[in-house]
């Protein structure tokens, strides 16, 4: 008998530039204002996710794994990484950490100008954590939205830092416009920033190391500027200029009753948009194999997942964690998936 799926609910964070789209639209139902993220899929202990029903119910996605590691499977994608001295990092085998976090992010506001440091850095500067590489699948965009991108011309340091003392990096940073089902690819090291009016899905390394270059002076509800890392930023950014990103070639692939596309593949994850649209004698399978876990985080649409003599019913918004060498499941509905292969 295999592994069975469990439902998670997020932990929220009210950011200062969060709205209401994921309570109005998700129904997350979260008592905070602004709501500017939910971590759907989380084991890091800034903002954990917990299992809804069944066995394990109100318990944290991170102690379930510590108790069932076979549940992250055998071929993890960022396990047993080595530095240059051939050590490895706490992402050892012996870990049962999702090496992946999983979110929706309501930017309402822009969100400040930043950078993530690497694995190698993360490592060496910051207790042994990862890195963040992420991705961005865009949900919804208004009429003129822009993110932030890299920079639009080659920079020393030195100019960096002048430009963020006398007011004038937005010379520098590259923009991009952005439309409902883009998708982009931030490696760590990329100067960044969703702009006002972009809802988003990320996929990216299980961190939350953050540095910011420019916050536009805002403070929060107590009149505080919120801190810059101007130094670290400068020193694990990457200063050459870089072109605009193309969105990937994508091909979707039709089976009975369901289409899928690849949306991203790194290292650390692989990430696929899948819909489903089954008839009443039409049925989706879905399995994860012993290698690794999968999740699935439903964008759009309602239906039902069983399987053996269970079933759970899914909804926009949801996250259901699939565990390595999981029961067969029978999806069926008018849905679509980001299908996130760890």
């Amino acid at each position: 008998m295999g592994n069975r799926p469990m439902m998670l609910r997020p932990t929220g964070k009210d950011y200062l530039w969060g709205g209401r789209r994921l309570n109005d639209e998700f129904e997350k139902n979260i008592d905070m204002f602004p709501l500017a993220e939910t971590w759907e899929c989380s084991t890091h202990p800034d903002g954990p996710s917990f299992i809804t029903g069944g066995e394990y119910d109100g318990m944290k996605l991170s102690d379930v794994l510590k108790e069932h590691p076979e549940y992250l499977g055998t071929h993890l994608k960022g396990r047993n990484r080595l530095d240059t001295s051939g050590r490895t990092d706490r992402t050892d085998a012996g870990e049962a950490e999702l090496p992946i976090l999983i979110k929706f992010i309501d930017a309402d506001k822009d969100l400040s100008v930043q950078v993530h440091p690497d694995d190698e850095y993360a490592r060496e500067h910051e207790d042994g954590q990862r890195g963040k590489t992420e991705m961005w699948y865009v949900l919804d965009a208004a009429k003129d939205a822009r993110l932030i991108y890299g920079l639009n011309r080659d920079m020393t340091v030195d100019g960096m830092r002048q430009a963020i003392n006398n007011g004038t990096l937005n010379r520098y940073l590259q923009t991009v416009p952005v439309k409902k089902d883009d998708v982009f690819f931030v490696e760590a090291g990329t100067i960044h920033a969703l702009g006002a009016g972009i809802l988003v899905a990320e996929i990216q390394e299980n961190s939350n190391l953050t540095y910011r270059l420019y916050d536009y002076d805002r403070t929060d509800r107590e009149g505080n500027k919120r801190e810059l890392h101007i130094e670290k930023s400068l020193r694990v950014a990457r200063l050459k200029s870089v072109s605009e990103p193309r969105q990937p070639l994508r091909v979707l692939k039709y089976r009975q009753g369901a289409a899928s596309e690849l949306l991203c593949r790194c290292r650390y994850f692989e990430v696929y948009r899948m819909l489903i649209n089954t008839e009443r004698r039409q049925r989706v399978t879905y399995q994860a194999d012993s290698m690794s876990y999968r999740i699935l985080l439903c964008v759009n649409g309602c239906g039902t997942i069983s399987y053996e003599d269970e079933s759970m019913n899914f909804y926009k918004g949801d996250c259901i964690f699939v565990p390595a060498d999981s029961v067969e499941l029978n999806l069926h509905g008018q849905a679509q998936f980001l299908d996130v292969h760890g």
